[in-house]
């Protein structure tokens, strides 16, 4: 897991230029005949990935953005009308059964298939209109890590070229660096208030919710213990009511609209006499991680990184084995 998280950089890098034609060639299409929607279907890292893209499609391109069930499909045989819709199928295996079923019907039913896969000789892969390679390269781990960033990667570069949004394509030409700025961070200062935690909350909002999912994902797997993910806006519903003295709380910022909402919940988590750990959000109350200064599309997709450095320590400091969490496989094929 250390490992390949250490390869995210270069990844990135390679992936941009090895998708350019493709890309291009997909924007220019959508161009001509615009989606009237879009649909992301994945499971596990590549939903959290796709919680990401949504935010963004909705904000910057303005599109609304759901995503399908594909029980749909491999369990109930039924699909919505997928008539002028653009789907976006992410997975690193592109074997999964289910998946494979929903984006079938789906293309039937009128969508066009684009397929974000680390496997370019998958089924999935062999089933879309449009193939867009994540180029992770093999992942031997269980958890995710590289295949993650390049597929959150590669949705920043289509939805920042296809809104021509100049800004965040500069920004993304410096992303293989600022990725191994981030890796460096040191976030070892959160070993001990987890390292006999049983619970966690992981909170963000906007683009970061995606990477509070991921987050919360990783501790279960690799740490072994609870971790839950929540928009700043719910947990202040129902999951406020179970948090006492000591419970540790990771809040997420991003530098913008977003930012204040999660900054607001640092001294309300504090006041429970929460154990509150930061990153992003500059000067609030508890432990404060540190992170970079960059594009703000770009700052939550950075916090993953250093994280996933601070969760293969965390994992080994519980006494449990980063790479082959129990009763997990690498390629899930569910129905």
């Amino acid at each position: 897991m250390f490992a390949e998280a250490a390869e995210a950089a270069g990844v990135v890098a390679r992936q941009a230029v090895a998708q350019q034609t493709a890309r291009t060639a997909l924007v220019e299409s959508m161009r001509r005949d615009p989606p009237r929607a879009v649909v992301t279907l994945a499971r596990g890292s590549s939903d959290n990935a796709a919680t990401v893209a949504r935010y963004l499609v909705e904000t910057h391109l303005r599109l609304l953005t759901s995503s399908a069930a594909p029980s749909s499909a491999s369990v109930y045989d039924a699909a919505p009308d997928y008539d002028g819709t653009l789907m976006l199928a992410i997975s690193q295996s592109g074997q999964s059964p289910d998946l494979l079923a929903a984006a079938g019907m789906a293309k039937r039913g009128g969508a066009r298939l684009v397929a974000l896969v680390n496997d370019g000789a998958s089924p999935m892969a062999a089933l879309a209109d449009t193939c867009l390679p994540l180029g992770a390269g093999p992942e031997k781990s269980v958890a995710a890590t590289k295949s993650f960033i390049a597929s959150v990667a590669a949705l920043l570069h289509l939805i920042a070229e296809w809104d021509e949004d100049k800004a965040l394509l500069d920004a993304l030409a410096d992303l293989p660096a600022l990725l191994d700025q981030a890796w460096a961070l040191d976030w070892s200062a959160a070993l001990p208030p987890l390292r006999g935690a049983g619970n966690l909350y992981v909170v963000a909002r906007g683009p970061a919710f995606g990477i509070a999912q991921e987050m919360a994902l990783k501790i279960k797997e690799t740490c072994g213990f609870h971790a839950e993910a929540f928009s700043a806006a719910e947990v202040r519903h129902g999951p406020m009511a179970i948090v006492e003295k000591g419970f540790p709380v990771l809040l997420l910022g991003q530098d913008d609209e977003s930012r204040d909402s999660v900054a607001a919940l640092a001294p309300e988590f504090a006041d429970r006499g929460a154990m509150v750990i930061s990153a992003g959000l500059g000067e609030v109350p508890g432990l404060r991680l540190p992170s970079l200064k960059a594009h703000p599309v770009l700052q939550p997709l950075l916090l993953v990184q250093s994280f996933y450095r601070l969760a293969n320590a965390l994992a080994v400091a519980r006494g449990r084995d980063p790479d082959h969490p129990p009763h997990l496989a690498k390629v899930t094929e569910t129905v």
